[in-house]
């Protein structure tokens, strides 16, 4: 497939990394350094005590790895005023070094490729507290109406190393894991997969998950929780779905968290099965707005419909569903399923998870609701910089990526013009890459491959520039005049305009084109559903 020409790229980049100033810390957290590459994540057992009378943690992470070259030195992360106390293999304590959040362990044991080897990192200390979560994560301690502790995880971005230790980059995820967390008495901890049993002489709550997940989709919530659920029959059987609610807000839950099995239903539609059937979906009340963890999603919008009762796209729509049970889901699919390697991508996961809330309007109100829903949030759009960020340094891009994002999708729904298509190729995105890492490019070659079409230049227009299509027309007596500036070499995207009354197609470069009407004074009206500005030249 074409490219965007090296020099545009490259000039692109260079443009981003001049306004940036990135730092070793960026880049031994953003990149696949050596000391990572050459083990690959197997399991971890994350075990540890909370205590949020002293906002205080303390425990350690078993890692589980199996080696792919054989090398004395790796990479744990660990982000302070936590401290690793030690670090061990086989009961034998090593040495490490410390550069600021990345810590070099140095083994003693001979690693053979192919083997299956295990370090044990013990720390503790009173973790970062998150000041506006989810967006600049760590702990929320909070309290409930009642005065009992009410306190959960969010790491998105900043990392899950903000509270454990781990291998923290996207690109390589756990095959498993088993999560361990000790309460005080009194309250409970909801965690990812499934509760195999709690300890109740120390109040602990052992969870384990069978799926692969990524490090921050991993949470802890701890409260006062009642629970409740229902058995959903789904395209792979019967999932359960669980519900954790603090004790005073039961009877809201019970009518607001309705939504679930609908989004449930419109996203295996859409998307095909829900990706952890083995370890069941729940929704869990937090002290903050949401986030995505991995069959543990988090829930704080308030108990109000659209985005703590407002309608992002002005336009209505946005208020038949509770925004963050329907995004924060979608994300099980975008985000969970198929999840970045780098956060440059980040797109990956929030633009499709923005377009599922469209797409759940299409499944339960029909297709005019859901375009204008989708077309509503564009005036929220800055174009201020491209949506993909700068690889290998954990910077993500433009925060277009949400409505951008979704609007790309919508637009190249049009271009394939076979809705059943489309559906197809979104549900085979999420076979075909079930519980994998990806690259960008991986899902646009994917999406062309399937559509028949070569969407190369489009994805580069919208990912890789700031700047929408214009089209530019001119009417000159019976002729209309139109061509495409402000876009990447050799951009020609075809869309349908109206003419005299009658709808077609056109196909406009960079070049001036012409169609002869009857009755010029009629105008030419671009339709809608595409993303472009259009502008009539005098």
């Amino acid at each position: 497939m074409n490219r965007l020409p090296l020099t545009l790229l490259i000039c692109t980049f260079t443009l981003l990394l001049n306004a940036q100033h990135f730092t070793e810390q960026d880049t031994l957290r953003g990149s696949i350094t050596s000391e990572r590459s050459w083990w690959e994540l197997n399991y971890y057992h994350l075990d540890i005590e909370v205590k949020p009378d002293e906002r205080y943690i303390s425990g350690s992470n078993t890692i589980r790895y199996q080696v792919l070259k054989s090398k004395k030195v790796m990479q744990v992360d660990l982000q302070p005023p936590l401290k690793i106390e030690k670090i061990t293999q086989n009961g034998k304590a090593l040495k490490f070094t410390s550069k600021g959040n990345a810590h070099f362990v140095k083994l003693k044991k001979k690693q053979r490729i192919g083997a299956f080897n295990e370090i044990v990192v013990h720390y503790s200390g009173h973790p970062k507290e998150a000041i506006k979560a989810p967006w600049d994560g760590g702990f929320s301690w909070k309290k409930d109406r009642n005065g009992k502790h009410f306190v959960a995880t969010s790491c998105q971005g900043l990392g899950a190393s903000v509270w454990w230790p781990n291998k923290d980059h996207m690109y390589d995820e756990v095959d498993s894991m088993a999560i361990s967390v000790k309460v005080p008495k009194g309250l409970m901890n909801i965690s990812n997969g499934r509760l195999r049993k709690v300890d109740d002489a120390t109040n602990t709550y052992h969870w384990f998950v069978s799926n692969p997940i990524n490090n921050y989709g991993v949470n802890v919530n701890i409260g006062d929780y009642v629970h409740f659920g229902e058995k959903y029959q789904g395209e792979k059987g019967q999932l359960d779905m669980d519900y954790y609610v603090l004790r005073d807000d039961l009877e809201k839950a019970k009518v607001h968290f309705k939504d679930a099995p609908l989004m449930m239903e419109a996203f295996e539609h859409w998307f095909g099965p829900y990706p952890f059937y083995e370890d069941s979906f729940k929704l869990v009340q937090v002290p903050y707005l949401g986030m995505e963890h991995q069959s543990s999603v988090t829930y704080g919008n308030q108990w109000k419909k659209g985005y703590l009762g407002t309608d992002l796209s002005g336009t209505g729509w946005g208020l038949k569903f509770d925004f963050i049970i329907i995004h924060e889901a979608g994300h099980e699919w975008f985000a969970n399923n198929i999840t970045y390697k780098d956060a440059a991508d980040m797109w990956v996961h929030e633009g499709f998870t923005s377009y599922s809330e469209n797409l759940f309007l299409d499944y339960h109100y029909g297709k005019k609701a859901s375009a204008a829903y989708v077309i509503g949030l564009r005036k929220n759009i800055a174009n201020d910089i491209p949506v993909i960020g700068v690889y290998g340094v954990n910077k993500e891009g433009s925060k277009d990526m949400y409505y951008k994002g979704s609007n790309l999708l919508h637009t190249i729904r049009q271009l394939i013009d076979d809705d059943e298509k489309w559906r197809q190729i979104l549900r085979g995105l999420n076979e075909a890459f079930y519980h994998q890492t990806v690259t960008t490019e991986a899902i646009e070659n994917y999406i062309s491959e399937k559509s028949g079409l070569d969407l190369q230049l489009v994805f580069d227009q919208y990912l890789r520039t700031a700047n929408i299509p214009v089209l530019e027309y001119a009417i000159e007596n019976s002729e209309i005049k139109y061509r495409y500036t402000e876009v990447v070499s050799g951009f020609a995207m075809p869309l349908t305009v109206v003419i005299n009354g009658e709808k077609q197609w056109i196909t406009p470069t960079t070049k001036w084109q012409t169609i002869t009407t009857k009755n010029s004074n009629m105008g030419l009206l671009v339709d809608e559903d595409f993303y472009i500005v259009s502008k009539e030249i005098q």
